[in-house]
């Protein structure tokens, strides 16, 4: 049953399911998750300006462009912001 979760979970962070379902940005929570590391450490690395995709701070929220994320899952290398807040 455990292995179904994280099937189903990985199916969700794909790259064409990411294509299908996200609009131009997505939470740091889901970028993190589909990059395979936690929430706390998605939100520090962005705080740092070290998150892999870019990252748009808008306010108080903070979110993930959907398109740098798909380039950096499917070539595995990493574009970081060259402005920091």
């Amino acid at each position: 049953m455990h292995e179904q979760t994280i099937e189903a979970q990985s199916a969700r962070y794909s790259p064409t399911s990411i294509r299908a379902t996200w609009d131009g940005t997505g939470s740091v929570e889901d970028a993190s998750r589909a990059l395979g590391f936690s929430r706390a450490k998605g939100y520090d690395l962005a705080r740092r300006g070290e998150f892999p995709c870019r990252v748009l701070r808008i306010g108080r929220s903070t979110r993930i462009v959907t398109a740098s994320l798909l380039r950096v899952l499917e070539s595995g290398e990493p574009e970081y912001n060259s402005a920091r807040a």
